[in-house]
């Protein structure tokens, strides 16, 4: 069971097959007996069973019209749900691209296609028209799943998993000291030190704030893995919604990559869930959708402190988030600066919002429009002063909505007294590219700034 849930559902392969065998399936459902020549009838049904067949077959030229009006029907019914959920109930929280409607789209033509089969056929052909169905929508399902990098495995999508918790680290009481110089300097890899790091899903509890979060992930470092380990730096990361924990993938891959060039060196990376389920956004504030905001300052804090070999100053924690996640490392690191010396926003909403900011206020800030004004990034910034803070910001250069924002945010932390970088990455836009280029700009960045390596 733990291999099936493990499966991986964004490599190519499986991703082609399900293309091939949806494009198939769809020109098998178009294909009647009308449209074969009829040497072909003749050979593969005799006369005697075309004589008894039931139901009586359609004209060549009525299905033909019959089966293009339900791909064309099929496809304005999807064209029109997505002018419902995209723009009207605002329901994925930003545009999406033009792919993600065409899958869509597709997959209501496919439907189409599929219902008007059930139409004077066989058995046979009306079972496989159902069966149809639910592969185009799995196969439309896994391409915008993989196109955001919202869910890596088959678990992750289904919301389940059964891997084996990660195994924590032996706290040590002798933690090397650095006597202020950094550890790149002071480091030396142990003799059969791990070539690459451990990840995998911790519990965290939430005694203070109740919060029922899913299980985090751990990305542990070469050096963290051997007898007697450095203290190493910490991030607290968040990804978007829809999405969790357990796409750390980008992370570890990253991490990795950075730990072979400096020796084995890397900040523990700790992948929380801020959202407690993919489809709910309670922003990350404290309310009666959830203490967020005390789970992940308190709580989350508190497991560090207590469990990993990490050092408590400032300077080496920060805290990071992907879109949804992006917006809530901004509200943290401006709201307790005391705890993170450093964030990075990875194409960041600018305002914590569910949905819109009038759904957002009425139920979320029970009606209170000054509590929602109260927990906006820019006038949380606005009512601090900050020294030694650093703020990355990242975003693609075809990301319209969030990339402005994420402008309007790295200049409203430059006017707070935080040093601010940013990062524009070519062609991309608001998806799993802007994930990793995000990674891949602000991890080496934070890597100087906890003295992982040389400037």
């Amino acid at each position: 069971m733990e291999q099936f849930l493990s499966l991986s559902i964004v490599d190519e392969p499986l991703l082609h097959a399900f293309y091939a065998v949806a494009l198939l399936t769809a020109l098998a459902l178009l294909i009647r007996r009308v449209l074969l020549p009829g040497s072909v009838l003749r050979s593969r049904f005799p006369a005697r069973t075309r004589k008894n067949d039931r139901p009586k077959p359609l004209g060549r030229r009525t299905w033909l019209i019959v089966a293009g009006a339900g791909v064309c029907v099929g496809a304005l019914a999807g064209a029109i749900t997505l002018v419902i959920c995209e723009f009207l109930l605002n329901v994925f929280g930003l545009p999406l691209d033009a792919d993600t409607r065409a899958w869509v789209i597709a997959a209501f033509a496919g439907t189409g296609l599929a219902v008007v089969n059930l139409w004077r056929s066989h058995w046979w052909r009306k079972a496989g028209a159902i069966l149809a169905v639910l592969l185009f929508i799995t196969t439309a399902a896994l391409g915008i799943n993989a196109a955001y990098g919202l869910n890596p495995t088959l678990g992750a999508l289904l919301g389940m998993t059964q891997t084996g918790h990660l195994a924590l680290p032996r706290l040590n009481p002798n933690l090397p000291q650095n006597n202020g110089n950094p550890l790149w300097q002071t480091w030396n890899p142990p003799a059969g030190m791990p070539d690459t790091g451990q990840s995998g899903p911790v519990s965290i509890p939430a005694p203070v704030s109740g919060f029922q979060a899913r299980d985090a992930y751990l990305y542990l470092p070469p050096a963290a893995l051997v007898d007697n380990p450095p203290a190493l730096p910490i991030v607290i990361m968040m990804m978007g919604q829809p999405g969790g924990p357990e796409q750390n993938k980008s992370a570890v891959q990253e991490l990795n990559t950075l730990a072979r060039q400096n020796h084995g060196l890397a900040p523990l990376f700790l992948t929380i869930d801020q959202l407690g389920n993919p489809y709910r956004n309670p922003v990350c504030v404290d309310s009666a959708k959830g203490n967020v905001y005390t789970y992940v300052t308190t709580d989350v804090v508190n497991f560090i402190r207590t469990n990993l070999n990490v050092p408590p100053d400032r300077i080496q924690w920060a805290v990071a988030g992907y879109s949804n996640g992006g917006e809530c490392a901004l509200s943290f690191g401006a709201k307790r600066p005391e705890v993170f010396g450093s964030l990075l926003d990875i194409s960041g909403e600018l305002e914590p919002i569910d949905g819109s900011a009038d759904n957002t206020v009425k139920t979320i800030f029970g009606g209170n429009q000054a509590a929602f004004n109260a927990e906006k990034p820019a006038n949380i910034l606005k009512a601090h002063k900050y020294s030694d803070e650093l703020a990355i910001f990242t975003h693609g250069a075809v990301d319209t909505l969030y990339g402005p924002q994420a402008a309007t945010a790295q200049a409203d932390a430059k006017a707070a007294g935080m040093t601010t970088r940013r990062f524009v990455g070519a062609g991309i836009g608001h998806r799993g590219d802007a994930l990793e280029y995000g990674l891949k700009t602000g991890l080496p960045v934070l890597y100087q700034r906890f003295g992982l390596a040389p400037p």
